[in-house]
């Protein structure tokens, strides 16, 4: 007995290690087998982000090319090579939706260079990407934009045939024998919510996965950022050196275009000419018509500009109802012909409401009447007013310029002011500034440098440069009441010498950061008198330019000074001075408070409206200042 228990408990021995090999095999398959499905986890997981890598690196690629300010078609061809040679697509595309008078269609605008591209080309004999492609709203790419939603065919066939119905069944067939491309992708784009166009990509795989999908869609919300960027980059760039109203170019982009013509000119030695335009009587539309009647008058002279230019010359509306135009190696004769043309083109523009329009033109030409540009555009000024001068609607030409009379009498009355030493400034600082009026250098630019020194010896805050845009801002607006050019010359005049009975006056109440007393405002209030009578009386050539600086503070309801006049009786010109001056003052540094924008300043201006200056005066100064600003 004993020994057969020896056996049973041996046996049973044995099972319990054969039970523990058996378990502890199991358990190895186990582990072994959970070992193989990570490595395949792990294999996938590192394919899924090296495919995500590539995918970063290409959105990378897109923010990098956004930034650089490229045109729009860089940016797209190296969008669309980007995703076909990094993710390994057959083709990518840009098509963008057009509309014209015979409907819609699609233009390719950039398009990877590719195997299956080039291939297609010679296989249909002309590029695609300068074929108009048809749009119809069946096909997958009207459905693609309407509907604002991912799409994928396997019909190739039937895609080519709805974008080019004019090809033939058999050239449809050569494109199919290549047997790679398996599906094409549509995905929709749309710029600041308004179609745009397609992004297409063509697969050699059948399946589009979920991933790839979304990773598409999150593409196009790329290109549809660069497409943005770049529209509204163009759009900036455009309005920089446009005007808004007429689309032609603006003052800015003209005055720096001619500085080139200009060197252009000294080079070859050929002329240029100006043509200076100025509508009349535009000032009438919009009081009898509304200023809305007022801009269809001056957008219709824009078009005539733009119909009869030529590609080479270069239209602006240099403010208001002012023109300029810019002719290239056209000498007088032929300039004068051309603005004639341009005459009798507005002349004969009939309008509604307003009927007919007409403009008075001057001309003038580079090397011809002058080799100065300033005195150039003087001249084309002074035969534009000439024309308005002899009954408008006429085109005159300029006069040779050997002098710019206001000019000069502005250079003799400071240099006979300070000369004679008749204000308490340094003898050093007259004598300076004599010597600076008797150089060679532009007499404005001079005028403009003497004019700001002396304001600033009372006015420390003072910036250079406030003279010139004063005075060119009172020009402009003296010409919005069609002023003679006799008056404006007196304005430009009286701009440079208004305030210089400050001179007489204490600095230290000049400069005082706390209220004025009566006493001290009664002071400040003489200045004017002070230039007219103790600084410019004794100068005989400029008694008629006396009264407009004597009545330059004077208020439309008779509460200004030194005289109180009120309404008509105080010189236009004055009125000019003294709403200029306002608007400067508040836009400039003071020692009692800190500058305002220009827009702060407009708004304390119109509070005054009635009171300071008359409603149409205000109006006129709003409208120019808010032009210059855009």
């Amino acid at each position: 007995m004993k020994f057969f228990d020896k056996i049973n408990e041996l046996r049973k021995k044995i099972s319990e290690v054969e039970n523990n090999i058996y378990s502890g095999k199991q358990d190895f398959l186990e582990i072994y087998e959970r070992n193989l499905q990570l490595e395949k986890e792990i294999e996938e997981r590192t394919h899924e982000l090296n495919v995500a890598n590539k995918r970063m690196l290409t959105i990378q690629h897109i923010w990098d090319m956004m930034n650089s300010s490229k045109p729009l078609i860089s940016v797209m061809e190296t969008i669309v090579n980007s995703i076909q040679g990094e993710l390994g697509y057959l083709h990518c595309t840009i098509m963008r939706k057009f509309t014209d008078e015979n409907g819609d269609y699609l233009m390719v605008l950039a398009e990877a260079q590719d195997v299956t591209i080039k291939r297609a080309d010679i296989v249909l004999t002309e590029p695609i990407q300068t074929r108009r492609l048809a749009y119809t709203q069946d096909a997958i790419f009207a459905q693609t934009l309407e509907k604002r939603e991912i799409h994928q065919t396997t019909d190739i066939a039937s895609t080519l045939r709805a974008i080019m119905p004019d090809i033939s069944e058999e050239l449809v067939q050569k494109v199919l024998e290549d047997k790679s491309v398996k599906s094409i992708i549509t995905i929709p784009l749309y710029s600041r919510e308004k179609p745009f166009g397609i992004f297409g990509v063509f697969s050699s795989r059948e399946e589009l996965a979920k991933s790839e999908t979304d990773f598409l869609l999150m593409f196009a919300q790329q290109i549809e950022i660069a497409i943005t960027v770049a529209d509204l980059f163009e759009a900036v760039k455009e309005q920089a050196v446009t005007d808004g109203l007429t689309g032609l170019y603006n003052r800015r982009f003209f005055e720096d275009y001619v500085k080139k013509e200009v060197t252009r000119s000294m080079r070859s030695g050929q002329p240029f000419s100006i043509i200076g335009l100025d509508l009349d009587f535009l000032k009438h539309i919009n009081d009898k018509f509304g200023h809305a009647y007022g801009d269809v008058a001056i957008k219709t002279v824009a078009d005539v500009l733009k119909t009869n230019a030529r590609s080479i010359d270069i239209a602006a509306r240099m403010g208001g109802e002012e023109f300029n135009i810019l002719l290239p190696g056209i000498s007088s004769e032929g300039a004068m012909k051309a603005a004639e043309r341009i005459r009798k083109a507005i002349e004969e523009k009939q309008l509604d409401t307003i009927g007919n329009i007409t403009a008075s033109i001057g001309v003038a030409t580079f090397l011809e009447h002058s080799d100065n540009l300033e005195e150039l555009m003087e001249l084309t000024d002074q035969a534009m007013y000439n024309s308005k001068r002899n009954g408008r609607n006429r085109v005159t030409a300029a006069s040779s310029a050997s002098e710019i009379s206001w000019q000069e009498i502005a250079v003799n009355t400071f240099t006979d002011i300070l000369s004679k030493h008749n204000m308490p400034i340094p003898q050093a600082l007259s004598d300076e500034l004599c010597e600076k009026l008797k150089t060679n250098q532009s007499q404005k630019e001079i005028l403009y440098s003497v004019a700001d020194i002396l304001t600033q010896t009372y006015n420390p805050l003072h910036e250079n440069g406030i003279v010139k845009s004063k005075l060119l801002t009172a020009v402009s607006l003296a010409k919005r009441f069609d002023l003679p050019k006799d008056e404006i010359d007196k304005l430009k005049i009286a701009v440079l010498l208004y305030d210089i009975g400050n001179l007489m006056l204490p600095k230290e109440l000049l400069l005082k950061t706390t209220p004025l007393t009566e006493d001290e405002k009664n002071h400040i209030k003489e200045h004017p008198l002070i230039a007219a009578k103790e600084i410019l009386q004794p100068i005989s050539y400029i008694q008629d330019i006396i009264p407009i600086i004597e009545h330059h503070h004077e208020n439309w309801d008779g509460t200004g000074y030194p005289a109180k006049i009120a309404k008509n009786d105080i010189p236009l010109t004055s009125q000019i001075i003294l709403i200029v001056d306002a608007y400067f003052a508040l836009t400039e540094q003071r020692t009692y408070r800190s500058k305002m924008s220009p827009q702060e300043a407009l708004a304390e201006i119109k509070k005054d409206c009635g009171k300071k200056w008359n409603e149409t005066l205000v109006n006129e100064f709003i409208t120019l200042i808010e032009h210059d600003l855009n």
